[in-house]
């Protein structure tokens, strides 16, 4: 059984998943995609027993960094964005495609990741895994030799990610999904952006938007 746990908020007006993985019985935690509402992410952490002690970033859509430059500055914990999107976290005003939502704070990004590089934060070994299509630096990240996936916008419990906004590819985003089909067990532990959590088995045998990736 592993010993990471995954403890997840759902934060902002719409309905973002906020995931804190963490190993069992350390105070250290990895905050993934911190998309606002300071306040109860703050409140959140205290009530695990944890501190962030780093930040890491699936994409930088609005409702995914909303609150990494408020978390950074509580925490002191540094930022891992994908290096396609930096300008995006630098200058979040001006990717917000509707009005309404906001302000955010931008942030200049510590450090850039890009793909295939494993990160070692908070005592957990997280594989950066690029799976673009949704935004064109997004990643995933995968932790427990592949039996936990924090995939973002990617593949959703019963859906995928859109592909209408600046950037997005539909053939891309089906490449991305299948590489992870591919990579990964049906076992493994689908921790995505928006929704329930899934696993690769069930999104294989029943999620209608991959019907051609499943044979």
């Amino acid at each position: 059984m592993s010993s990471i746990s995954v403890a997840s908020i759902t934060v902002g007006p719409v309905a973002e998943n906020c995931h804190v993985l963490f190993r069992e019985g350390s105070t250290a935690a990895v905050v993934v995609d911190p998309g606002d509402q300071i306040d109860r992410l703050s409140e959140f952490l205290l009530g695990l027993g944890v501190s962030c002690e780093a930040i890491i970033l699936t994409h930088t859509h609005f409702d995914h960094v909303g609150a990494v430059a408020p978390l950074a500055a509580a925490s002191g914990a540094e930022v891992w964005c994908p290096e396609i999107e930096r300008d995006v976290l630098a200058n979040i005003m001006d990717f917000v495609p509707w009005p309404g939502f906001g302000p955010f704070e931008s942030y200049e990004a510590d450090h850039l990741i890009s793909g295939g590089e494993t990160l070692q934060l908070a005592g957990l070994e997280i594989d950066v895994v690029h799976t673009p299509g949704h935004s064109p630096g997004h990643m995933t990240f995968v932790l427990d030799e592949g039996e936990i996936l924090v995939s973002g916008d990617v593949l959703f419990q019963g859906s995928i990610g859109r592909t209408d906004l600046p950037g997005g590819d539909g053939p891309t985003l089906l490449r991305s999904i299948e590489g992870l089909l591919t990579a990964y067990p049906d076992s493994a532990s689908v921790y995505p952006g928006h929704g329930g959590i899934t696993t690769l088995g069930a999104e294989r045998a029943t999620n209608p938007f991959l019907g051609g990736l499943t044979a």
